[in-house]
């Protein structure tokens, strides 16, 4: 289990890469790669790689939720890029298309 974290030439697009197991054991260190970037002064863009990530569980969305939240709410736009088709499939289940763009691998 890791995360990645790149941020743009810009500074205003951030993506947070994971491999492995997204689950509670990930909660500091995935809050840890988003928390320092300031989103009050300008609009910064995030964008979850799920492409290395091979299991997910409910811990894992909420934490997402967490990100959309810091990254403003309604008024952000959190990408989640590359999803296997078990983990779009526990995306799918729990509606997150209505709160994140969502692509799956391919």
């Amino acid at each position: 289990m890791s995360i990645n974290t790149m941020v743009n030439s810009s500074g205003k697009t951030v993506t947070i890469a994971i491999s492995g197991r997204f689950d509670f054991g990930l909660h500091k260190e995935f809050k840890s790669a988003y928390e320092g970037v300031v989103t009050s002064t300008c609009q910064v863009n995030f964008v979850v790689d799920l492409s290395e990530t091979d299991y997910m569980d409910s811990s894992a969305l909420g934490m997402l939720l967490l990100l959309r939240e810091h990254a403003g709410g309604e008024k952000s736009e959190v990408k989640i890029i590359n999803c296997r088709p078990v983990i779009r499939e526990i995306l799918d289940i729990a509606n997150f298309g209505k709160l994140f763009s969502i692509q799956s691998i391919g």
